[in-house]
């Protein structure tokens, strides 16, 4: 039974995948990219503000200046045991894949958060 406690909100996909990722997350590695654009500027939002995640830890926010930048940097984060996201649309996904290679073929346990356009349909 639900607790009168609990606040509801209404939210876009976006911002609900942002939310959740935010929670579990040390590091994001973000290129603001159509449509997953307000995933990015959420995360940001919130690092900036100073808002922890659920290990009661800071979250650091960096943006890169491409699709690759984001996908190599969270590799290295991985690496040194950051528990890290990054937010992409499927065309920036496809100029990840050498990174992605690279993560899976480590065994590295990352999240790529994927939104896609309706002309990727």
């Amino acid at each position: 039974m639900m607790s009168d406690s609990v606040q509801k909100i209404c939210v876009d996909g976006n911002t609900a995948a942002a939310m959740s990722a935010f929670k579990m997350i040390d590091t994001s590695f973000i290129y603001p990219i159509t449509p997953s654009t307000t995933m990015a500027d959420c995360v940001e939002k919130w690092a900036t503000a100073g808002k922890k995640n659920v290990f009661g830890n800071n979250v650091a926010v960096r943006q890169t200046q491409a699709e690759i930048g984001a996908a190599a940097s969270m590799h290295g984060a991985l690496v040194s045991g950051s528990l890290c996201s990054t937010f992409t649309s499927s065309q920036g996904l496809l100029l990840m894949v050498p990174n992605i290679y690279h993560i899976a073929g480590e065994c590295l346990p990352g999240v790529f958060h994927i939104s896609l356009s309706p002309s990727s349909l």
